[in-house]
C-alpha cells in the first residue's frame, strides 16, 4: 500500500505555452500568472485527494513579483485553505532572477515553500523560524523520521511546535498510515 501522495510533475514552462499561446517563456503579468494558475489547478484536479506536485520552472526565463504571487503564493494559500484535501508542493529551477520574487511573495504573505535550489539540493524560502529552518534541516538530511526519531528530534516543547508547524503548513508530510514523517524532497525524487 502506497504511504505517500500521489506525485504529479508540472512543468510551469509547457503550462505558460499551452494556456497563454505566446512563444516567450516569461512570467510578466498578472493575467499570464493567472492563466498559469488556473491551468495548474486544472491538472491537479486530476489528481487524488493527496497529492504532491513538482513545479518546475527551469524553462522559465524571467517570474515578476505579480506572477510569483499568483502562480506560488495563491496556488499554496488555495491548498493550505483546502481542509478536504490535502497537497503539497515542491518548486523546482527556481534560479537566482527568480528567488527575490518568488521569497519576496512568500515573506510578505507569511508562507514558505520547498525550493530546489540546484540539482536534488533544497532549501526552504519564504517566511519560517529558526526552530523550523532547524528541524525541517534535520528531517531533510535524515529523508524520513519513524516515531522513535520523531520523539528524538523534537525533545523540546519548540521542537515538537515546529515540527507540528511544518506538517500545518504543508513543508513535510507525514503518512496517515504509519505516522512516518517524510521530507517532500524524498516524495518528489522519482520525478526528477
Amino acid at each position: 500500500m502506497r504511504q505517500g501522495p500521489d506525485p504529479i510533475a508540472i512543468d510551469v514552462g509547457e503550462v505558460l505555452q499551452r494556456s497563454v499561446t505566446s512563444l516567450y517563456s516569461s512570467l510578466v503579468t498578472r493575467p499570464t500568472g493567472r492563466a498559469v494558475r488556473m491551468a495548474i489547478e486544472t491538472q491537479l484536479q486530476g489528481a487524488g485527494t493527496l497529492s504532491i506536485s513538482l513545479i518546475d520552472f527551469s524553462e522559465v526565463g524571467i517570474i515578476d513579483f505579480s506572477c510569483a504571487d499568483e502562480v506560488v503564493a495563491k496556488l499554496l494559500q488555495q491548498y493550505l485553505a483546502d481542509d478536504a484535501r490535502d497537497a503539497f508542493f515542491v518548486f523546482r529551477g527556481v534560479r537566482e532572477p527568480h528567488q527575490p520574487q518568488v521569497e519576496g511573495v512568500l515573506r510578505r504573505q507569511e508562507l514558505a515553500a520547498v525550493v530546489e535550489v540546484e540539482p536534488e539540493r533544497f532549501t526552504l524560502v519564504g517566511s519560517f523560524s529558526e526552530d523550523e529552518q532547524r528541524v525541517w534541516d534535520h528531517l531533510e538530511t535524515e529523508g524520513s523520521l519513524d516515531t522513535d526519531a520523531i520523539e528524538r528530534i523534537a525533545v523540546q516543547v519548540q521542537d515538537a511546535r515546529a515540527l507540528e508547524s511544518l506538517l500545518a503548513r504543508g513543508l513535510a508530510f507525514r503518512s496517515p498510515q504509519s505516522g512516518r514523517i517524510h521530507a517532500l524532497s524524498r516524495l518528489v525524487a522519482h520525478l526528477m
